[in-house]
């Protein structure tokens, strides 16, 4: 067994068993997942802060409870995109450049904030879902298993708000 040595120039190489072209494809679309969730994170603020009406407290609570899960899996995401050995985007211009979701103007009713929010989460999980086959092919089992529990949560909560939406 061959003895490996650090060296300055083999501490900063990457070799965890995925190649560097998959690990940059991954990394790619794992920013336009923190994109995704990052505009769903500030739309679901932005309606937890502004929402009224008769469904108020229960939106207000429903929406809070949302963006606090939001805000931890930012988090998770971006540590994936650095452990794969690219920057995560962390500005308004970046995520602006990345995501899927169209910023909401002005400020809309309660029900209309639950229809934004439920093509925001499906949006989010349709970017996570793009990229299990690339996934899948590069055998990273990490990555897999944050887009499932993504996937999960955003599914999950799709179908939450679109229940409130029923007659």
């Amino acid at each position: 067994m061959e003895k490996i040595v650090p060296t300055k120039s083999l501490a900063s190489k990457i070799d965890i068993g995925i190649n560097e072209k998959d690990r940059k494809a991954i990394a790619k679309g794992l920013s336009e997942l923190l994109a995704d969730s990052y505009s769903l994170y500030l739309m679901t603020h932005n309606f937890h802060w502004n929402v009224t009406g008769p469904m108020f407290n229960t939106l207000h609570n429903m929406f809070m409870a949302q963006y606090t899960e939001q805000w931890a899996a930012l988090d998770l995401i971006a540590e994936r995109i650095r452990a794969l050995g690219e920057p995560a985007p962390a500005t308004y211009k970046e995520f602006s450049k990345l995501t899927s979701i169209a910023e909401v103007s002005g400020t809309p009713k309660a029900l209309e904030m639950v229809r934004y929010l439920v093509k925001a989460q499906e949006a989010t999980a349709k970017t996570a879902r793009k990229l299990f086959s690339l996934v899948d092919k590069a055998n990273d089992q990490p990555t897999a298993d944050l887009l499932t529990q993504r996937l999960d949560i955003h599914e999950k909560t799709a179908w939450m708000l679109r229940s409130i939406l029923e007659d």
